[in-house]
């Protein structure tokens, strides 16, 4: 199957093309409809897969195609727990090395899921409104609402 898109953007996979239109299937919904040929362009290099994706909010895409381990995610769920953190605190607490962590920042920071903030007069990060997003989408509040969180002394 390929991918296309019609002339405002919207992109379907094409299932059947004719003379005069096409039949489509929009990815995020299932519904399929006939488009006219000239209103179609297609899409090179992008898969059925990936159009199938796109059914998935883009938050939750974003997070689950750059959160690759079980500690970047931990990291996250931290930051979600606790609110902004400086960096002095992330070293401290979570048995990594300052390159490791600097590398985990970085790309979740490209990634726009945490961005620099101050804590307390001091560099910190915190959780974008991207990743909030993503991750009120995918956790079961009430299994980790009941779960205690440990505090470290002089953090909020």
């Amino acid at each position: 199957m390929k991918t296309v898109q019609d002339d405002t953007g919207k992109r379907y996979l094409l299932l059947k093309r004719s003379e005069y239109a096409s039949l489509v299937r929009d990815p995020q919904n299932g519904n399929e409809c006939y488009v006219q040929n000239d209103r179609l362009e297609s899409i090179d290099g992008t898969g059925t897969l990936e159009a199938t994706a796109w059914t998935i909010s883009e938050p939750v895409r974003t997070f689950l195609t750059t959160v690759h381990d079980e500690e970047t995610l931990g990291l996250l769920l931290e930051l979600d727990d606790r609110g902004p953190l400086r960096v002095k605190t992330l070293l401290d607490s979570y048995d990594r090395c300052e390159s490791d962590l600097h590398g985990r920042l970085t790309v979740l920071t490209s990634a726009d899921l945490l961005e620099e903030t101050d804590v307390s007069g001091e560099r910190g990060y915190r959780l974008t409104e991207r990743c909030e997003t993503a991750l009120e989408s995918i956790l079961d509040t009430g299994d980790r609402a009941s779960q205690p969180v440990t505090r470290i002394e002089g953090e909020p």
